[in-house]
């Protein structure tokens, strides 16, 4: 039995047991649109029952994968307190903890139910594929977060020296003009706020190409990685 359960929930590697994850990532998929409809406004007593009922269906068997998980998992506590492990966890526990409770403040845990998406990386290859290259481009992730974070704090001293005596409301102080760095470095410029100095839109035009920068890097490191973490995959093919 418990041999059973491991092939069926684990392995993959017979017909009843992807047909069981294909189910599976149909049912995350319908809870999650279930879930997108519950909150449209004036829905009919009926076709609440209807979700509250599909709800209670999708939780039963996300129960019963979970359950099985740690029935077959070698070292249970491990997956337990695994990313997986918690995220199958929090997945169905909104639905235990507001059952048959009206509270207002439980209401919350609801969002909750969006971590199932969460298990569709554990059925989909194509995003175990990117998790890999998340984990060997990580050195070089970081490394570019921490230099962005010093870009930003950079811009917003600059733009803040530039623009303080002129727009004194919007640049009052480097906090505020924190703002403005992070919109115009990512380049998506709201427009909400802009310099009006010569200084400013000349420092400006530096930052919009440095931005440029901070968009593409990041681009070109995933890349590099999800071919690194792909090309084993097909030469084992």
């Amino acid at each position: 039995m418990k041999n059973y359960l491991k092939n069926l929930v684990e392995l993959n590697d017979t017909k009843k047991s992807k047909r069981f994850a294909y189910f599976i990532q149909f049912l995350i998929i319908f809870s999650v649109v279930t879930f997108s409809i519950e909150t449209l406004p004036d829905l009919k007593p009926q076709t609440k029952v209807v979700l509250n009922a599909i709800e209670a269906f999708c939780v039963i068997v996300f129960t019963f994968e979970y359950l099985a998980r740690i029935y077959v998992a070698d070292n249970k506590l491990k997956f337990i307190f695994s990313f997986f492990g918690i995220i199958d966890f929090l997945a169905i526990l909104p639905f235990y903890l507001s059952f048959g409770i009206d509270l207002r403040s439980l209401r919350l845990l609801r969002m909750f139910r969006l971590f199932r998406l969460f298990k569709l990386v554990r059925y989909n290859k194509a995003m175990r594929h990117f998790a890999n290259a998340m984990k060997l481009a990580k050195e070089q992730i970081i490394l570019f977060m921490i230099i962005t974070i010093m870009l930003i704090y950079f811009a917003a001293v600059g733009i803040y020296y530039f623009e303080n005596e002129a727009q004194p409301e919007h640049f009052s102080s480097v906090f505020s003009s924190l703002w403005w760095s992070i919109v115009t470095l990512t380049t998506v410029g709201y427009g909400d706020v802009y310099p009006i100095t010569v200084g400013g839109r000349i420092f400006t035009f530096f930052i919009l190409l440095i931005g440029l920068g901070v968009v593409a890097i990041p681009t070109g490191i995933i890349s590099s990685s999800l071919t690194k973490a792909v090309e084993p995959n097909e030469e084992k093919k």
